[in-house]
């Protein structure tokens, strides 16, 4: 592939992340105003973070990801959906870390921080 075309690919791609992440927050978040909702539900429901919601919806993906690698091909869903999921939900993760109190850093490493003096 030459560079030219990659970056070409590198723009379909990202153009395909933002309406996957605006289909994504119109069916799931249920919410205009709160990006996180979905995970904010089902954290409050399952008393755990947010954080810890989206990495168990990510590593479903991440997981289908392996498997392509490893030759399994009788996946529901193709490989570069799951690519496509799988950056969204990272750039979900940068948005909670950046709204956070804690931007850059997560709260537990700051409870760890606390717990440890």
């Amino acid at each position: 592939m030459t560079r030219k075309q990659m970056k070409t690919l590198i723009d379909n791609i990202f153009k395909k992340i933002q309406k996957t992440r605006e289909d994504g927050q119109k069916e799931y978040a249920r919410d205009k105003d709160n990006a996180f909702a979905n995970f904010e539900r089902i954290a409050n429901n399952l008393s755990i973070s947010r954080e810890k919601v989206l990495l168990t919806y990510l590593l479903k993906h991440i997981d289908g990801i392996c498997a392509h690698v490893e030759g399994h091909e009788s996946q529901r869903e193709d490989i570069t959906g799951r690519i496509t999921d799988s950056i969204v939900y990272l750039c979900l993760f940068w948005g909670m870390i950046e709204g956070s109190e804690y931007p850059g850093k997560s709260k537990y490493y700051y409870n760890r921080l606390k717990e440890n003096k």
